[in-house]
Protein backbone atom coordinates (compact mmCIF):
# COMPACT_ATOMS: atom_id res chain seq x y z
CA UNK A 1 0.00 0.00 0.00
CA UNK A 2 2.93 2.16 0.98
CA UNK A 3 4.28 1.86 -2.95
CA UNK A 4 0.95 3.71 -3.96
CA UNK A 5 0.87 6.94 -1.87
CA UNK A 6 3.33 8.61 -4.19
CA UNK A 7 1.50 7.96 -7.41
CA UNK A 8 -1.55 9.10 -6.16
CA UNK A 9 -0.41 12.13 -5.25
CA UNK A 10 1.75 13.16 -7.56
CA UNK A 11 -1.75 12.20 -10.22
CA UNK A 12 -3.98 15.02 -7.65
CA UNK A 13 -0.61 17.45 -7.43
CA UNK A 14 -0.59 17.27 -11.52
CA UNK A 15 -4.46 17.92 -12.33
CA UNK A 16 -3.68 21.08 -9.97
CA UNK A 17 -0.06 22.14 -11.81
CA UNK A 18 -1.33 21.48 -15.38
CA UNK A 19 -4.57 23.94 -14.59
CA UNK A 20 -2.20 26.25 -12.70
CA UNK A 21 0.23 25.74 -16.22
CA UNK A 22 -2.42 25.96 -18.56
CA UNK A 23 -6.05 26.74 -17.33
CA UNK A 24 -5.66 30.33 -17.67
CA UNK A 25 -5.13 29.95 -21.43
CA UNK A 26 -8.50 29.05 -21.81
CA UNK A 27 -10.42 30.48 -18.95
CA UNK A 28 -8.57 33.53 -18.10
CA UNK A 29 -7.73 34.84 -21.32
CA UNK A 30 -9.21 38.42 -20.81
CA UNK A 31 -8.36 39.02 -17.54
CA UNK A 32 -5.37 40.98 -16.39
CA UNK A 33 -1.96 38.89 -16.56
CA UNK A 34 -0.95 40.17 -12.67
CA UNK A 35 -4.40 38.44 -11.53
CA UNK A 36 -4.07 35.47 -13.70
CA UNK A 37 -0.47 35.18 -12.27
CA UNK A 38 -1.98 35.33 -8.93
CA UNK A 39 -4.88 32.61 -9.58
CA UNK A 40 -1.90 30.30 -10.54
CA UNK A 41 -0.16 30.77 -7.86
CA UNK A 42 -3.64 30.10 -5.54
CA UNK A 43 -3.57 27.03 -8.22
CA UNK A 44 -0.14 25.67 -7.03
CA UNK A 45 -0.74 26.28 -3.44
CA UNK A 46 -2.98 23.16 -3.53
CA UNK A 47 -0.12 21.23 -6.03
CA UNK A 48 2.96 21.83 -3.39
CA UNK A 49 0.04 20.77 -0.40
CA UNK A 50 -0.12 17.10 -2.70
CA UNK A 51 3.71 17.15 -4.15
CA UNK A 52 5.69 17.94 -1.17
CA UNK A 53 3.97 14.91 0.52
CA UNK A 54 4.34 12.23 -2.57
CA UNK A 55 7.79 13.03 -2.78
CA UNK A 56 8.85 12.57 1.13
CA UNK A 57 6.04 9.42 1.41
CA UNK A 58 7.89 8.24 -1.96
CA UNK A 59 11.47 8.40 -1.06
CA UNK A 60 10.70 5.40 1.38
CA UNK A 61 10.13 3.18 -1.71
CA UNK A 62 11.32 4.82 -4.35
CA UNK A 63 14.89 6.30 -5.50
CA UNK A 64 15.21 9.63 -6.54
CA UNK A 65 15.58 9.09 -10.29
CA UNK A 66 12.24 6.82 -9.69
CA UNK A 67 10.00 9.66 -7.93
CA UNK A 68 11.49 11.63 -10.93
CA UNK A 69 10.91 9.75 -13.90
CA UNK A 70 7.22 8.80 -11.69
CA UNK A 71 6.38 12.51 -11.75
CA UNK A 72 7.17 12.85 -15.66
CA UNK A 73 5.13 10.16 -16.59
CA UNK A 74 2.35 11.38 -14.79
CA UNK A 75 2.71 14.65 -15.90
CA UNK A 76 2.58 13.73 -19.43
CA UNK A 77 -0.73 11.43 -18.99
CA UNK A 78 -2.23 14.16 -16.97
CA UNK A 79 -1.47 16.42 -19.54
CA UNK A 80 -2.75 14.38 -22.08
CA UNK A 81 -5.54 14.08 -20.56
CA UNK A 82 -6.17 17.82 -19.67
CA UNK A 83 -4.98 18.53 -23.76
CA UNK A 84 -7.45 16.29 -25.09
CA UNK A 85 -10.63 16.93 -23.01
CA UNK A 86 -10.31 19.98 -21.07
CA UNK A 87 -8.46 22.51 -23.49
CA UNK A 88 -10.00 20.48 -26.91
CA UNK A 89 -6.90 19.83 -28.49
CA UNK A 90 -6.77 17.24 -31.20
CA UNK A 91 -5.35 13.86 -30.31
CA UNK A 92 -2.41 13.08 -32.53
CA UNK A 93 -0.24 10.11 -33.01
CA UNK A 94 2.66 12.62 -31.37
CA UNK A 95 0.95 11.84 -28.05
CA UNK A 96 1.59 8.03 -28.77
CA UNK A 97 5.18 8.39 -29.80
CA UNK A 98 6.21 10.56 -26.87
CA UNK A 99 3.88 8.20 -24.92
CA UNK A 100 6.10 5.47 -25.71
CA UNK A 101 9.36 7.50 -25.03
CA UNK A 102 8.26 7.78 -21.26
CA UNK A 103 7.33 3.97 -21.08
CA UNK A 104 10.93 3.32 -21.93
CA UNK A 105 12.38 5.52 -19.47
CA UNK A 106 10.31 4.09 -16.87
CA UNK A 107 11.14 0.65 -17.88
CA UNK A 108 14.69 1.32 -17.40
CA UNK A 109 14.50 3.87 -14.25
CA UNK A 110 12.66 0.84 -12.56
CA UNK A 111 13.93 -2.62 -14.05
CA UNK A 112 16.02 -2.83 -11.06
CA UNK A 113 13.33 -3.16 -8.58
CA UNK A 114 12.79 -0.46 -5.72
CA UNK A 115 14.88 1.78 -4.16
CA UNK A 116 14.55 4.19 -1.33
CA UNK A 117 16.21 7.03 -1.90
CA UNK A 118 19.19 7.67 0.64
Amino acid sequence: MEKLYAPLLLIGSNIFMTYAWYGHLKDHKEKAIWLVVLISWGVAFFEYCLQVPANRLGARVYSLGQLKVMQEVITMAVFAAFAIFYMRVELRWDFLWAGLCLVGAAFFMFRGGLTPAS
